[in-house]
């Protein structure tokens, strides 16, 4: 602990943990137990996806074996102590919806087409085919008369070894990094159709991981790229759009000092948008700080890009914004926000989530400091959104927890405790799994994520803003 803060007492406070509400209006704190007992939050409502089209694209191997995965989980899964069990993907429980095969939906990859790629000898050409080989098989499906909802690509062992990455250098790019995921995502967005990537070991039962965690994720994740709402939030302010803005750099390393702005935005329902900013030019060694800034023209465009493309896609216009940084406002950041949103809204907060490790509260237990527990030291104030979770009784990480900084807020038009709340219950709602909670809100959490697909879009091309093309 730093001198500064030694000097302070330190004041704690609890907040217990966020209710979630599923089907029929059902409330627990664990996105698990809400589905087992009520079913998904969308059960009953018109976003509810009762049947669920799926698509699938692999060899013949991997077709069968992946569609044979599903269909033995889509059943239910036993559990563990420390594992709940998955009551299944079915009409009559879990999910409350069913999934339909069908040949038409089946795009096969020959043993001749994967020789073809597994025998090109440039890692960069053998890349690049292994991508359009698959996006080819996606395109064929998007022009059925009536394509599917959802595609699983049952990625052979013999591919993902030989394509998974390449590194190259390209003169016009210099030293490149590229990932097959991050790239067929990229590329899949074109056909507006949400897709899975399975892999052999998870598909024939090798996967490390507990059998009941794999399929809890699995058709969460499913679930929301059908169209449903697993579960949503409780607590969240009325008209309230959460923006959270970071930055990724373009593909190549001749583009080090350029940055891309990413904002990702969120009512109170959770719904959440992406939008892909303007580029900044940021070298760290000419900067006092390694965390690119926005200059106050920069600011001012960013947050009319967000509120603009934020009516438009929820129908609607907040009454208050939210933004989340996980670095401190310049001067100059601050005046362009805060120009633009006095324009816009009646309120608006400016913090500062920073993770950090330097700073941790000891127990005398043997358990850690529990979610929800904030402290603050003189204007540092910190909050653990992971740790041992009380309602539970259970923690769900291996490692010692740290908890996150606010070290910075401009506004000052909502108080400090509801604003940690708010971060409390945003770090809920990764729709992408079945995981009670992460260390980050979600409108940072998916920074790193959906901007390594981001960098694969070209420039001429605008990126879908539904999170389900991104995860």
């Amino acid at each position: 602990m730093s001198t500064e803060l030694a000097t302070h007492a330190i004041h704690c406070q609890y907040f217990a943990e966020p209710f979630l509400v599923f089907g029929n209006d059902g409330l627990h704190v664990d996105p698990k137990s809400g589905i087992s007992r009520y079913g998904p939050r969308s059960y009953g409502l018109t976003r509810h996806p009762d049947n669920v089209r799926v698509g699938q694209i692999g060899t013949a191997e991997t077709i069968e074996k992946s569609k044979a995965w599903i269909e033995s989980n889509v059943n239910g899964v036993m559990g563990d102590e420390k594992h709940p069990e998955f009551p299944g993907y079915q009409k009559d429980r879990g999910f409350f919806s069913t999934l339909q095969f069908d040949n038409n939906w089946v795009e096969q990859i020959t043993q001749s087409e994967l020789e073809e790629v597994l025998w090109i000898r440039s890692p960069r050409d053998r890349f690049t085919t292994a991508v359009a080989l698959l996006e080819g098989k996606l395109r064929l499906l998007s022009e059925r008369d009536q394509p599917p909802d959802y595609v699983v690509v049952g990625l052979p062992d013999a591919l993902l070894q030989r394509c998974k990455v390449v590194d190259y250098y390209d003169k016009n790019l210099g030293e490149v990094h590229r990932d097959l995921r991050r790239a067929f995502k990229a590329a899949a967005m074109k056909y507006r159709i949400p897709t899975q990537l399975l892999r052999q070991p998870t598909m024939e039962g090798r996967d490390r991981d507990n059998p009941s965690k794999i399929a809890w994720n699995f058709f969460t994740g499913l679930y929301f790229k059908a169209g449903g709402i697993p579960w949503g939030p409780t607590g969240l302010s009325p008209s309230t759009c959460y923006v959270g803005i970071s930055f990724y750099r373009p593909l190549g390393s001749l583009f080090s000092q350029m940055q891309t702005s990413l904002v990702q935005a969120f009512d109170e329902h959770g719904e959440g948008i992406v939008l892909r900013g303007h580029d900044v030019e940021w070298d760290p060694s000419k900067q006092d700080s390694r965390s690119p800034h926005l200059n106050e023209e920069q600011a001012h465009k960013l947050i009319d890009l967000v509120l603009d493309r934020y009516q438009q896609e929820m129908k609607q216009s907040p009454r208050r914004v939210v933004v989340h940084k996980t670095s401190q406002y310049w001067p100059a950041e601050r005046e362009g926000f805060q120009a633009a949103l006095r324009k816009r809204v009646n309120r608006y907060d400016l913090l500062s989530v920073e993770p950090q490790s330097a700073v941790r509260l000891i127990t005398q237990s043997k358990y850690p400091p529990l979610r929800g527990t904030r402290f603050f030291i003189g204007n540092q104030d910190f909050i653990y959104t992971t740790g041992f979770i009380s309602e539970l009784g259970e923690f769900h990480s291996l490692h010692v927890p740290s908890p996150l900084r606010i070290s910075d807020h401009v506004g000052q038009d909502t108080p400090r405790v509801e604003l940690l709340r708010e971060i409390l219950i945003l770090s809920k709602m990764n729709w992408n799994s079945a995981h009670l909670g992460g260390l980050l809100p979600i409108t940072v959490r998916f920074a790193r994520l959906v901007g390594d697909i981001l960098r694969e879009v070209p420039p001429d091309r605008e990126p879908l803003p539904q999170f389900k093309f991104y995860i």
